[in-house]
């Protein structure tokens, strides 16, 4: 079964993403992180990736979801002088890629990112924001949450969901058993 990702609020769906950058004119399309560019001019989109996740959390739940990531890379400085990529051709690059794997429209989108200043991790899509001169994908950092949180305790409006009742400290690590010898 698919489903949304346990524990994640705010998803942007890949066909959210999708329709926003569709909306607009031809635009250069950025990637900010805290309101600054995160991705320079001169990115490239080098994969699609339809990623199917396998889980259990720590309440014992099973859990299965889609997402999309989409990995950009920084480009040469010749690119760079050539500006962003814009709207127009990232959605070109996506519509031949799904022409060949299938990647969901329910799925989360993400892009990952990184070079040799910035750690490469996977960002998770704010909003669009379309401007007279460009488009923008506001990103944020990625978090780690508890998926059980519900059967755990977290937030206080607990079930007692696989015998994981609230406050058995069963997303947390377990209490050290001491041995004695002799």
């Amino acid at each position: 079964m698919t489903q949304t990702i346990p524990g994640l609020s705010d998803q942007t769906t890949t066909v959210t993403l999708l329709s926003e950058l569709r909306a607009p004119p031809q635009r250069p399309l950025e990637f900010h992180l805290h309101g600054e560019t995160l991705v320079p001019a001169g990115y490239h989109v080098t994969e699609v990736k339809a990623v199917t996740i396998e889980a259990m959390d720590c309440g014992g739940k099973a859990n299965t979801w889609r997402e999309t990531v989409i990995q950009l890379m920084d480009g040469s400085a010749e690119d760079a002088a050539g500006g962003f990529m814009t709207n127009r051709k990232f959605l070109a690059i996506y519509d031949r890629v799904v022409q060949k794997i299938p990647v969901r429209d329910e799925a989360e989108v993400r892009f990952e990112y990184g070079n040799s200043v910035t750690p490469a991790m996977q960002y998770h899509v704010s909003h669009v924001e379309a401007q007279a001169e460009r488009v923008i994908v506001h990103l944020r950092t990625p978090g780690v949450q508890c998926k059980a949180g519900d059967a755990c305790g977290l937030p206080s409006e607990a079930s007692t969901e696989a015998g994981c009742a609230p406050e058995s400290g069963c997303c947390s690590p377990a209490p050290v058993q001491l041995m004695t010898l002799g």
